[in-house]
């Protein structure tokens, strides 16, 4: 797995999780729920569907953030909605999401 970036201009890079630090600001929790809801009830179709918006982005390679607290999940095989301790967090505006190999953290 890696983080793609798709940036406004129709560019997409992908970066491996343990090079790299996204820290997104102004973040959306974006879920397509009715894929979500498939793959939750058991459909071995595997799709995205789920993604984070956000306004701006840093991409770290160094003196990366460590807390590792505020874990904001999605895995809609277990729940179909992106959560933070089982609450629905589906177009939460969160002020910034900030990735710890392949978790995603809110600060």
């Amino acid at each position: 797995m890696k983080w793609k970036v798709e940036y406004p201009n129709g560019y997409t890079k992908y970066f491996r999780p343990s090079d790299v630090q996204l820290v997104m600001y102004d973040c959306t929790l974006k879920n397509s729920r009715n894929a979500a809801l498939k793959i939750h009830s058991g459909e071995t179709t595997k799709v995205v569907c789920a993604w984070v918006l956000c306004d701006s982005l840093d991409i770290k390679t160094e003196d990366f953030i460590e807390d590792n607290l505020n874990q904001v999940k999605y895995n809609p095989r277990v729940l179909p909605f992106w959560n933070k301790d089982g609450v629905n967090m589906d177009g939460s505006k969160v002020k910034q999401i900030y990735s710890i190999d392949y978790k995603l953290n809110i600060k």
